[in-house]
């Protein structure tokens, strides 16, 4: 049977997730300085943000850090099932706790845009990839759809792992911004697309597909749409990653 949802009372009036009108708007503009950013950067020099990327990519793993903790603890006091896990929607601490987490790991989605306009602002074409576009705008309207009606329950997982992931995704884009001299220590990049590939996708995929088949108090159109969307990032990532190491190291060889 189909669990259809509705939408949480206590965090309708919070921030960008009333109506979809905010959250629409913030990805056209995204979608529009993709499109305009690196042509009006044409004939211009890279701009020199190293100050700016050390403190922006320090600043998330702090964030990341605090969300993991969030998640962590929240889901541990409350008992909280890894296999099924409803949404507890009541006034509670705990339940509370989860869902403030929740609104941040999504504002975090907003945040996290600024990636995209330091590679315009840098000109580095090259990483505005259709993964990259497709996964940083995207991820903002899953979220605001995820505060917005599921506040909890086996949302946690997902933002437990993500959260983990870019701890250690943003320590290695903020050491590496330090400068050349920090390469050499930075020999672990290509374990990076491993650890999102298996930690966040895999596992998020065989976590909602076990609840597809399963019976759990828990949206089954959520666990649909989520089921999709990670297999379309693990398609995406697995390319990623054989275009830019197996392929390349078939071609040394």
């Amino acid at each position: 049977v189909f669990k259809w949802i509705i939408f949480d009372k206590r965090t309708d009036p919070w921030l960008l997730i009333h109506s979809p009108v905010p959250v629409s708007g913030i990805f056209l503009c995204y979608l529009g300085v993709v499109w305009v950013g690196p042509a009006l950067m044409k004939r211009r020099e890279p701009v020199e943000l190293r100050a700016a990327l050390v403190l922006y990519n320090f600043a998330m793993v702090a964030l990341s850090a605090y969300m993991f903790h969030e998640f962590l603890l929240s889901s541990w006091l409350a008992n909280y099932s890894f296999l099924c896990q409803p949404v507890d929607y009541s006034d509670s601490p705990l339940a509370l706790r989860m869902a403030s987490v929740c609104w941040w790991f999504f504002f975090s989605k907003v945040i996290e845009l600024s990636d995209t306009l330091f590679f315009i602002l840098r000109k580095k074409n090259n990483q505005l990839t259709f993964l990259h576009v497709y996964h940083h705008g995207t991820m903002i309207f899953n979220w605001w759809a995820g505060v917005k009606y599921v506040a909890g329950g086996q949302s946690f997982f997902i933002g437990l792992l993500n959260t983990f992931v870019h701890i250690v995704m943003y320590s290695y884009y903020g050491l590496a911004a330090l400068g050349p001299h920090m390469q050499k220590y930075l020999w672990w990049k290509r374990y990076l697309t491993s650890l999102q590939l298996v930690s966040e996708f895999v596992l998020m995929t065989c976590h909602t597909a076990y609840n597809l088949f399963t019976e759990c108090d828990f949206p089954d159109t959520m666990n649909m749409v989520v089921f999709a969307y990670c297999v379309s990032l693990i398609v995406l990532f697995g390319n990623f990653y054989y275009q830019n190491y197996m392929r390349r190291k078939s071609k040394k060889a």
